[in-house]
C-alpha cells in the first residue's frame, strides 16, 4: 500500500485562557500571562512546597455539560480530555458511522491519570472508608490510559485505542503515531492529543526534581522564563488538546476543510540520562523528523520551542536548533511563558497554537524573555510582540523527562 498524505481537520482546545481554541488564540495573542499566584491552596495541601504558582483554567467547564453515563468514568483529566475532543470532531465534522466503523481510532495520553482522583483514593485509603467509601469508577479515572479509553467510549469509537503515556511529550508521541497509523493505511481518522490536570501532587514532583520555578512566586505573571538569563524552572499548568488527523483521501471525499498537512514526525530516546536533557539527542530528533517529512532545514519558517524555563532544557534546545538550522536562520518562541507548562497536553495545546499562527499568518513571541541568557543565544528568538508574517512549514518540539524527544513537521496544506 502506497503511503498516503496526512492532514489536519479538527482542532479542540482546554487550556489556561479558558475553553476553545479561539479562547487560547486569544490569550496568547494578548501577550498576557495566565499564571497566577497558588501559594494559600497548596501550602495547606503540601506544607513546604517551594513553587506557589500556577496557571489553572481561567474559565470553569461544567462537567454536568458531559452525559453522567461518560462523566462518572472521568476525573477532570480525562474531562478536559472529552470537551477539547468534541471540539476536534466537530470542527472535522466526522459522522458517527465513520465513528463506529472501525476505520476512526483514538490515540490520547496524559502524563499520569488523574491526580485529585489519586489524591481521593488515598485519603478514602488512609481514613479506613477504602474501599467501600471510593465510588466504583475510581479505577477508570486514574488508569494511566484513562483520556484514551474515556475519550473513545464516550463518542463510540471502533478502532484503535492507543495511550503513549511519556511524560510531557505525551500528546506529540500521540500526534505522531496517529500519523503513522494514517500513513500506513491503518485507520482513515484519529483523534489524537492529550490533557492534564493541575495539582500540588504534581507540582511537588517537580519540586523533588529542582525542575520548578520558585523565584517568582510573588510576581507570577514573571514566570516561567524561557531561554532568559533568570529562568528558574517551569511553572506546571492544566488543558487538553485535541487534533482531528486524517487522510488526505478520506478529508477530501468527505468535503472536510483542511487546516494544514502534517509531513514528519521522529521519537528516540536519550539512552543516558533520566532528567538531564542532551543536546546531542534533540539534534537527531529534529534530523530524523526532517529527514522523514523530505523537506530540508532550510525550508523551515518557525519553530515551536518545547523551551520550559528550565537551566539545562533551555540551553540543549537552543543549541541543537542552532545547530540544526544554523545561527539566527529561524525564528524560534516558546508559548510557556504565557500558559505554563500543560504537561501530557502541551505538546498537542502548542501544536494547534502553531497551526493557528500558520493559517493566520503570525508568529507569537516568548513571553518574559527579557534578557537573553548566554547559553542559548545564537538563536533568532522571538520577544518583541506578535510578528505578522506568512510561514509555510513549521517544527514542533516536545521533550520529556526519561530522556524522550519528539519532533513533528507540519506545512501549509496544498492540494
Amino acid at each position: 500500500m502506497p503511503v498516503r498524505r496526512v492532514v489536519v481537520t479538527g482542532l479542540g482546545a482546554v487550556s489556561p485562557y479558558g475553553l476553545g481554541v479561539e479562547a487560547m488564540m486569544r490569550g496568547l495573542r494578548s501577550g498576557s500571562s495566565a499564571v497566577v499566584g497558588m501559594g494559600a491552596e497548596w501550602s495547606r495541601a503540601i506544607p513546604g512546597l517551594t513553587c506557589l504558582v500556577g496557571a489553572p483554567l481561567a474559565e470553569r467547564y461544567d462537567p454536568k455539560s458531559i452525559p453522567r453515563k461518560f462523566r462518572r468514568s472521568m476525573g477532570p483529566t480525562a474531562m478536559m480530555a472529552y470537551l477539547a475532543g468534541k471540539e476536534a470532531l466537530a470542527q472535522a465534522k466526522a459522522p458517527e458511522s465513520l465513528h463506529e466503523s472501525g476505520r476512526m481510532g483514538v490515540c490520547f495520553s496524559s502524563t499520569t491519570g488523574s491526580a485529585a482522583s489519586l489524591a481521593n483514593g488515598f485519603e478514602a485509603y488512609q481514613s479506613k472508608a477504602f474501599p467501600g467509601g471510593v465510588s466504583s469508577s475510581l479505577f477508570f479515572q486514574i488508569m494511566s490510559h484513562t483520556c484514551a479509553a474515556n475519550v473513545a467510549h464516550a463518542f463510540g469509537v471502533r478502532g484503535r485505542v492507543v495511550s503513549p503515556d511519556a511524560a510531557c511529550a505525551s500528546s506529540a508521541q500521540a500526534v505522531g503515531l496517529a500519523f503513522e497509523f494514517l500513513q500506513n493505511g491503518k485507520q482513515d481518522l484519529m483523534l489524537c492529543g492529550g490533557a492534564d490536570e493541575l495539582h500540588p501532587l504534581v507540582v511537588g514532583c517537580f519540586d523533588l526534581v529542582q525542575a520548578s520555578s520558585h523565584h517568582f512566586n510573588d510576581t507570577p505573571g514573571k514566570t516561567p522564563r524561557p531561554f532568559d538569563k533568570d529562568r528558574d524552572g517551569t511553572v506546571c499548568g492544566e488543558g487538553a488538546g485535541a487534533v482531528a488527523l486524517e487522510s488526505e483521501e478520506s478529508a477530501r471525499a468527505r468535503g472536510a476543510d483542511i487546516l494544514a498537512e502534517i509531513l514528519g514526525f521522529d521519537t528516540l530516546a536519550d539512552g543516558g540520562h533520566l532528567a538531564e536533557p542532551r543536546t546531542e539527542s534533540i539534534r537527531r530528533c529534529l534530523y530524523n523528523a526532517l529527514d522523514n517529512s523530505g523537506v530540508s532545514a532550510d525550508r523551515i519558517d518557525y519553530v515551536n520551542a518545547h523551551g520550559t524555563g528550565t537551566i539545562a532544557g533551555d540551553a540543549a534546545e537552543a543549541e541543537a536548533v542552532r545547530e540544526v538550522f544554523g545561527e539566527g536562520n529561524v525564528p524560534v518562541s516558546s508559548l510557556k511563558g504565557h500558559m505554563g507548562h500543560t504537561l501530557g497536553a502541551s505538546g498537542a495545546l502548542e501544536l494547534i497554537a502553531s497551526i493557528e499562527m500558520l493559517r493566520r499568518g503570525c508568529l507569537i513571541p516568548t513571553l518574559n524573555l527579557e534578557e537573553l541568557s548566554e547559553d542559548c543565544k545564537g538563536v533568532d528568538h522571538l520577544r518583541n510582540g506578535v510578528e505578522e508574517r506568512p510561514i509555510r512549514c513549521f517544527v514542533k518540539n516536545s521533550f520529556a523527562f526519561g530522556g524522550i524527544n519528539t519532533v513533528l513537521v507540519l506545512k501549509r496544506y496544498e492540494a
